[in-house]
């Protein structure tokens, strides 16, 4: 195989590319990519190797089916849910992040939202207006796009960095540059981190515990992919290893908890904020005269919750409050249906290796990066966006790093939708774009 003849004609890929008018691929967004290569996919009549959207590509949690038909057959579909959740759930989150992250939460500041993206966007909205001085947001990057796009849309100031290079003893000072200036609401990362798979230890979540506590600074910690390091088996309930945390370390915090990727129940758009006894019920004037109610957790539901949505699907609730209980009783186990993901990477990032590609985050400080949801590729100098486009001839997409808030040059590929099925349609693929580029 050749230039001239790549698994995807090169003239049908051109084609549409020049439709979307989008010249950058580098810079473009998860889901403009998804619809390129829907494009491409239709016209060409060739099937890609998806790697650009992380999306469950393993069958949803059992349990949470059955509790969910079950609850529609008691006919809450007819009823609105109670804005803060029902006591359920509530009741089952609280259990949950003692049970795994060994955290002492209220089941009133454990709050569904629909998904951790509406869970972020109201905290968002929150914090940013709990102080007029306190007018910007600081993401620990790389981090998930849509998440300074929200920003964008609120109209709310950000700034960022690459943690890559500050890992350890050099997060300190490098994190304290930025809140020491006394404009920073809310601190932004996930972890494990979307998109390198970076898991922070202990002491950097200490460390930015107790700068969030010395500068008074809201974080936000994003746990998409909770327990999900394969490296530490914290699937057993009430010992550990437990799911690394800030909570620990400061009062200011908010868990966002998705239920997307650990049970697989991304469709039914749940995720849980697990907000900080202190936090909920601490005061705020400016949230008082903002919104007209003072403390954190009544301005979130009350106000921001209830312009968002009148509440979260009543029966997916009752399906999450059932895993969650299940879970926590030892009955189900969290990792045992995710962990073909780790599977898949260790196979993939052979393929990948194999042909030319190289690990962009290939270290979790002194340790090789774990296999997960996703890893991230360079290949012989080329731009994220460059060679973005020339995968897309082969048949395979990703997304740039560029989008995702990191300085180095590559792309992210996400595990989830490649099962071994089509291993060896990868290898071959791959090989043949090595055999052009390489």
């Amino acid at each position: 195989m050749d230039k001239k003849n790549p698994v995807i004609s090169t003239s049908v890929v051109d084609a549409v590319l020049d439709a979307h008018q989008n010249p950058d691929l580098g810079k473009a967004t998860i889901r403009e990519i998804v619809t390129i290569v829907n494009d491409i996919e239709e016209t060409s009549g060739e099937k890609f190797i998806r790697m650009e959207m992380g999306v469950p590509g393993l069958e949803p949690s059992p349990v949470g089916i059955k509790a969910e038909i079950a609850a529609l057959n008691r006919g809450v579909a007819a009823r609105y849910p109670m804005l803060d959740g029902i006591k359920e759930l509530k009741y089952e989150a609280s259990r949950f992040v003692k049970a795994f992250a060994n955290l002492d939460i209220d089941p009133r500041g454990c709050v569904p939202s629909v998904g951790s993206m509406q869970g972020a966007f109201a905290n968002f909205m929150t914090c940013g207006n709990l102080e007029k001085k306190r007018d910007t947001f600081l993401f620990i990057d790389p981090g998930f796009p849509v998440q300074k796009q929200q920003l964008v849309v609120l109209g709310f100031k950000y700034e960022s960095f690459d943690i890559y290079h500050y890992r350890g003893d050099k997060l300190k000072e490098k994190l304290e540059s930025y809140l020491s200036k006394g404009n920073i609401s809310a601190i932004i990362y996930s972890n494990p981190n979307n998109p390198t798979w970076v898991c922070m230890n202990e002491h950097e979540l200490e460390v930015i515990g107790t700068l969030a506590t010395k500068y008074d600074t809201i974080v936000l910690e994003d746990l998409a992919y909770f327990a999900m390091d394969f490296r530490n088996d914290m699937s057993k309930p009430y010992a550990p290893p437990y799911q690394p945390t800030v909570g620990r370390y400061t009062d200011n915090y908010v868990l966002l908890i998705s239920s997307s990727k650990i049970f697989s129940y991304a469709g039914q758009r749940i995720g849980v904020m697990c907000i900080s006894n202190k936090l909920f019920y601490r005061e705020y004037e400016n949230l008082e005269s903002r919104f007209g109610l003072a403390t954190y957790g009544k301005a979130l539901v009350n106000r921001v919750l209830y312009s968002l949505s009148s509440g979260v699907g009543h029966s997916s609730q009752f399906a999450l409050a059932e895993i969650y209980k299940q879970a926590v009783e030892g009955k189900y186990n969290i990792l045992d249906g995710v962990r073909e993901y780790e599977k898949r990477a260790v196979s993939m990032k052979r393929m990948f290796l194999e042909n030319g590609f190289s690990l962009v985050y290939e270290k979790d400080l002194d340790e090789p990066i774990a296999d997960g949801f996703y890893f991230t590729l360079s290949y012989c100098g080329m731009a994220g966006g460059e060679l973005l486009k020339n995968l897309l001839y082969f048949g395979i997409s990703a997304i740039s790093l560029h989008i995702t808030g990191s300085v180095m040059e590559g792309i992210r590929a996400c595990v989830s939708q490649t099962g071994e099925d089509r291993f060896e349609e990868l290898k071959m693929r791959l090989e043949a774009f090595n055999n052009v580029y390489g």
